[in-house]
């Protein structure tokens, strides 16, 4: 009989703590490549978020809080752009295209986004993926609306359905515009992205609403003049340049811009320089982990010496049968083996089976897509160094064996 058949066949007959030693290696292994997604994922929605801009250009702060309430929605600017000064930097040669952007508004916990016809036509996230439509069309009138795809399904929202959107990020009775309703024209495709989750509206309807607000008579809101309505201020404004080349000159003549103090910011580094600061969270998660796979082998060698202690008379009937000692060492070494490989397929099947129930609610409440994926080089290596970690942790029951007598074994009463 081989060593092999004889480790299961041993283990075999000690089910119930095998078991147990299977389930806490498969816990430790399935919260490490967990971890280890996770972390893949955040990085990798972090990056996709925004692609194929050149420039974010804002009032001056530091470049950080610009990227988080320009692209992801969070916080607020220190101060308004002129738009005459946004005039003026976009008749710059480099430059190829803009989207300016107005903050400041929210409904029913979604922000809501000034901008124009530009967004919909040059913004894009992912793999230069642009935005699409999954019903209806951009706004045209001056009250229309463009839903997030997450906005118009969490508020149960139809093309046709008119919202009320109210001043700052708290949306409460006393500071909605009730004068001015709006009318969803179109939900946007969703994008695992912050546009998901927001609100788009007019440029022009925004400086309306915030100049003493227009009476809807009739539901003809639509026939003001847009041209009484032009932005005075906007909050941020993205560029795409027709050369990349041109993004450090452009990028110091904003940031030395006399008219006000703005600041222009590459979103590629700027995004570089937040996962930094999130990755003292991303090491502390990674630590947990290890010190769970830790904790698991601890428990398996528990259970090997333990184990041990009860198999002295059976050591010794393998030394009397013939068994040479380096065969005992090798039986106990692939007992822990196997449990350790056994502990890993449990885990990655629990990984899977959970990110097949979970993936949908992560994307949908976190906007984290986790996805099914086959493991990557980097969680096979961490799932080796568990595999070579059980091997080694057998080491130390094997060598316990190989050092018994035939004597000890033989004279340990029953």
């Amino acid at each position: 009989m081989s060593i092999y058949n004889l480790s299961y066949k041993s283990l075999k007959n000690r089910r119930t703590t095998a078991i147990l030693t299977v389930f806490t290696v498969a816990i430790s292994v399935l919260l490490l490549l967990a971890v280890e997604r996770i972390r893949l994922q955040a990085k990798q929605s972090f990056a996709n978020t925004i692609s194929n801009t050149d420039l974010i250009v804002g009032a001056r702060s530091g470049q950080v809080n610009l990227l988080l309430y320009s692209v992801f929605r969070i916080g607020n600017s220190t101060n308004n752009i002129d738009w005459q000064s946004y005039q003026k930097i976009i008749s710059e040669p480099a430059v190829k295209w803009s989207i300016p952007i107005s903050l400041g508004d929210s409904h029913r916990g979604s922000r809501v986004i000034g901008t124009n016809q530009d967004y919909f036509k040059f913004y894009q996230y992912g793999k230069k993926q642009p935005l699409t439509f999954s019903q209806g069309h951009a706004f045209s009138n001056m009250f229309d609306t463009v839903l997030g795809s997450e906005v118009a399904k969490r508020l149960d929202y139809k093309l046709g359905s008119e919202i009320i959107i109210a001043h700052g990020i708290s949306d409460k009775k006393f500071n909605r515009h009730k004068n001015s309703p709006f009318i969803v024209t179109g939900i946007l495709a969703p994008t695992g992205t912050p546009v998901d989750k927001s609100v788009h509206v007019s440029l022009a309807a925004i400086e309306a609403i915030h100049a003493g607000g227009i009476m809807t008579a009739g539901g003809d809101q639509n026939n003001v003049n847009r041209a009484a309505y032009q932005p005075q201020q906007i909050t941020a404004f993205l560029l795409g340049l027709h050369s990349k080349v041109k993004s450090f000159a452009l990028q110091r003549k904003i940031n030395t811009y006399r008219r006000e103090p703005l600041s222009a910011i590459m979103p590629g580094i700027a995004l570089h320089e937040l996962w930094g600061i999130m990755s003292v969270a991303e090491q502390a998660l990674q630590g947990v982990a290890i010190f769970v796979v830790i904790a698991a082998m601890l428990a398996m060698l528990s259970n090997l010496l333990s184990s041990l202690q009860e198999r002295r008379r059976e050591m010794a009937i393998l030394r009397g049968m013939g068994a040479r000692p380096l065969q005992i060492f090798m039986l106990l070494i692939s007992e822990a083996s196997l449990l350790t490989t056994l502990g890993i397929a449990t885990g990655i099947a629990l990984l899977f089976a959970l990110l097949g129930l979970f993936s949908p609610l992560v994307s949908r409440e976190f906007g984290l897509n986790l996805s099914l994926s086959m493991l990557t080089s980097t969680e096979w290596r961490l799932i080796a160094l568990v595999q070579i970690s059980g091997m080694l942790i057998g080491f130390i029951p094997a060598f316990n064996a190989y050092r018994n007598s035939l004597a000890d074994g033989m004279t340990i009463k029953v």
